[in-house]
């Protein structure tokens, strides 16, 4: 039996860039460690759910860490972001998955989702957004999580996740905060939390538009935090985990909480370290160190990595690039023989657009005894040619669990992870 490393390197995958002279950031990229892993091992293409089907970061990380595909369409992100920040929410009540944001007077145009990336101060703002009257005996509070993000958690009864978000993320058409409704407009419970969301989208805007921080903000040329957009309605789960029912223990290495949402989530070890972010200035170097700590007392260890995401997300395909190569020149030092090493990700996003893409995720395991494919370089035209062909993300954990002799002959109670 052998230990695993897989790292996500989240968003990696790409289109061909104009300003790369047509080439993806992974292609444009000189990336010798990673190319010799590919030489070394088996490479393919790996869609997180289902072919040319964009999804979130919640989605396909947790398809990589053995969440079986039905419970990941029913897995919201509000969920896993609570989950990830500690929150202990009760049976019944729904939580979201928030961007504090930048609009204009006017309470409904938006002028930045991330409200310019705001990454202090977040705290104090949410310090004033606790136990919301919305009416009808609901109540809102807000808590924060990684830079922007935070999460809203509606309390009462009779409440309902069946509504739609307030976030117009992935609408490029739309500039405007969703009005929140129904998903059935026949269901009294969605209607209902529709109309609190509503209710609440209107009572932050009033309250951090007067806040001294933001005042404070905006005397130094920064945009306030004016707003919160929600998005991901859920409820209180705890989906099924292979790497659980293999009795396998696991650790999670990464600066963003949505993470260790879905460490707690899957009862792995959630680690997290000072320097470990979820930018561009991650400690790389501490990461992959603490993850080689960590294979001491357990199986199998993830390593997330979020600056390839947020240089796509800006339309910055040669940050990107850099960024990539930057992973690399690290990565040298912690390419270990006796490792099954995999690297993959949770989806493809598009540095042209700026937006997630379905187009399946270039990936590679690189085993001490595994078979060799004949690829020789790393990116999402080589890795077609791959002996791992073009597999699901569930797929490509069971490979890697498969070279790492954890696995025995299917029996029946595993067809909730092979479907």
């Amino acid at each position: 039996m052998y230990k695993g490393l897989l790292i996500i390197l989240d968003g990696l995958g790409d289109r061909p860039s104009p300003s790369l002279n047509g080439l993806t950031p992974l292609q444009a990229a000189n990336i010798p460690v990673m190319d010799e892993l590919a030489a070394k091992g088996s490479c393919g293409l790996v869609d997180p759910l289902y072919p040319g089907m964009p999804v979130d970061t919640h989605t396909g990380c947790g398809a990589l860490m053995g969440m079986p595909r039905k419970d990941l369409l029913k897995l919201a992100r509000g969920s896993v972001e609570a989950a990830g920040i500690g929150l202990n929410f009760d049976d019944g009540n729904v939580v979201f998955r928030a961007n504090f944001a930048t609009l204009e007077k006017d309470g409904s145009t938006i002028i930045d989702r991330r409200a310019g990336r705001i990454s202090e101060g977040t705290e104090e703002l949410a310090v004033s957004l606790k136990d919301i009257d919305l009416g009808d005996s609901i109540t809102a509070s807000v808590y924060p999580a990684t830079h922007h993000r935070a999460v809203v958690c509606l309390c009462g009864n009779n409440l309902s996740a069946n509504i739609t978000d307030t976030d117009p993320n992935g609408l490029d058409d739309i500039s405007q905060v969703l009005k929140s409704r129904a998903l059935d407009e026949s269901d009294w419970s969605a209607l209902r939390t529709a109309k609190a969301v509503n209710s609440l989208s209107k009572k932050l805007f009033k309250r951090l538009s007067s806040h001294p921080l933001n005042e404070k903000r905006k005397s130094n040329g920064e945009l306030p935090a004016n707003a919160m957009l929600m998005r991901g309605a859920g409820l209180a789960s705890q989906p099924r985990n292979l790497i659980r029912n293999l009795g396998l223990s696991a650790a999670v290495i990464s600066g963003e909480k949505t993470l260790h949402g879905l460490a707690k989530l899957s009862d792995f070890t959630a680690i997290q370290e000072d320097g470990f972010t979820a930018m561009a200035d991650t400690d790389i170097d501490g990461k992959l160190r603490a993850a080689y700590d960590a294979l001491k007392t357990h199986d199998l260890v993830y390593v997330h990595i979020k600056a390839p995401d947020i240089f796509a997300h800006s339309k910055d395909a040669k940050g990107k690039r850099d960024f990539i190569e930057r992973f690399d020149s690290v990565l040298t030092n912690y390419v270990d023989d006796d490792l099954v090493i995999g690297i993959s990700a949770d989806h493809s996003t598009n540095s042209n657009t700026g937006n997630h893409c379905g187009n399946p995720v270039p990936s590679l395991i690189r085993s001490p005894d595994g078979r060799i494919d004949g690829v020789t370089a790393f990116s999402e035209l080589s890795c077609v040619q791959g002996g791992l062909g073009r597999i699901r993300a569930n797929g490509f954990l069971i490979s890697m669990l498969n070279e790492m002799g954890v696995l025995g002959n299917y029996h029946p109670f595993d067809s909730a992870f092979v479907i």
